[in-house]
């Protein structure tokens, strides 16, 4: 039994934060580094990307602002991000508008909305006038407001998505506003692999989905929807996953189905996987049996801090004795749990479920923590009052 503890658990000292837990990641630009953060804290990671990235030398609608915003004088730019403002200083010196661009934007107030966006700025020859430092919109936007835009052309650089909020206040105080869509998302080119994700959801192989964009949220749903899954999504969303956002604004198209969302106090992928991995933890279930400490994740069991492997069906009824510990659950209630989790309302009887406490058995390879009781069923090895 020594040998067989020490070839199945991994000690105490080696288990990550988010060890035993499926991350599913929709994110198409930094996947790779999200997914290697997951990784680092000991999470399985399931990619299934939901937008795809236009390209910037390809994109016409990019070059059509840019032209566009050229034709007249500046008064003030408005930098969102330093990867968009960087890649749209790119863009343009490939299609040899560098020059004009950057003579334009010399006679223009630059706003830089963080760090980042200040150094990319600072970067392509140009000085900011102002950076808040909350890093936020709705600062630059309530000094925008403040110094007055009324008759004033302002360019505001959009990364992936809409700011209908920013813009369209701006053009309520009078302002002429050229929106820079820098970075467009449209759907993926190949959809197979969000779907295979969103089926590991509904089929509980997934504990926790990240999102990175409102595009990719809003993505993803409007997939499940195509494939008339919709309702089931929405459902394990609100229930069982634990859905994690980059921001607010991200987590928008989740809030309009009603689905609840946690997110970090800053919109970075670091700070993202941060807080995953203090949140997930919190929704753990937690018991003593026979003596030993057991905290049930998502696809295993922490057994007095060894990580121990569960397969689904076993995991399943794991749960379902915790809920009650020390309850005797008979083996046709048993059944139906299997039935629930594998979706198969005939083919499961009272010998699968013997089946799945013998494999749940050696799984967490410690004696009599699940106990038979005789022609009644099964429970958990808790004292009884």
């Amino acid at each position: 039994m020594t040998a067989l503890l020490e070839e199945t658990a991994v000690t105490a000292t080696q288990v990550g934060p988010l060890a035993g837990y499926t991350v599913g990641v929709t994110a198409a630009r930094r996947a790779d580094e999200l997914g290697a953060l997951l990784e680092r804290r000991g999470a399985e990671v399931l990619h299934g990307p939901a937008i795809r990235i236009v390209p910037l030398a390809d994109d016409s609608e990019l070059l059509a602002a840019t032209t566009g915003l050229l034709d007249g004088p500046v008064d003030v730019v408005v930098a969102t991000t330093g990867i968009g403002f960087r890649g749209w200083m790119e863009a343009a010196e490939g299609w040899g508008l560098g020059p004009a661009l950057r003579a334009a934007l010399t006679g223009a107030a630059v706003l830089a909305r963080g760090p980042k966006a200040k150094g990319a700025v600072r970067a392509a020859g140009l000085v900011e006038a102002f950076s808040p430092e909350s890093e936020a919109n709705a600062e630059v936007l309530a000094h925008l407001l403040d110094q007055g835009v009324d008759g004033k052309r302002i360019a505001v650089q959009l990364h992936g998505e809409p700011l209908p909020d920013f813009t369209d206040t701006l053009r309520r105080a009078g302002a002429e506003v050229v929106e820079i869509p820098v970075y467009r998302w449209t759907a993926p080119a190949d959809p197979a692999p969000l779907e295979r994700l969103i089926d590991a959801v509904l089929s509980g192989q997934v504990d926790a989905l990240t999102f990175t964009s409102a595009p990719a949220a809003a993505s993803t749903l409007d997939t499940a929807d195509r494939m008339g899954k919709l309702d089931a999504l929405v459902d394990a969303l609100r229930t069982r996953v634990l859905v994690v956002a980059v921001g607010a604004i991200t987590a928008g198209p989740l809030a309009r189905h009603e689905i609840p969302a946690v997110w970090p106090d800053r919109a970075r992928i670091g700070a993202l996987v941060r807080h995953l991995s203090d949140t997930i933890p919190t929704r753990a279930t937690r018991v003593t049996v026979a003596g030993r400490e057991l905290e049930l994740r998502g696809q295993a069991v922490l057994v007095d801090g060894d990580l121990r492997p569960v397969a689904p069906a076993p995991m399943a009824l794991l749960r379902a004795l915790s809920a009650t510990p020390g309850r005797v659950l008979s083996r046709a209630t048993l059944a139906g749990v299997l039935r629930r989790h594998s979706g198969r309302e005939s083919t499961v009887d009272e010998h699968a479920v013997e089946t799945a406490v013998g494999r749940l058995r050696a799984a967490l390879a410690v004696p009599g923590v699940v106990q038979t009781v005789v022609k009644r069923g099964y429970r958990l090895a808790v004292p009884t009052p």
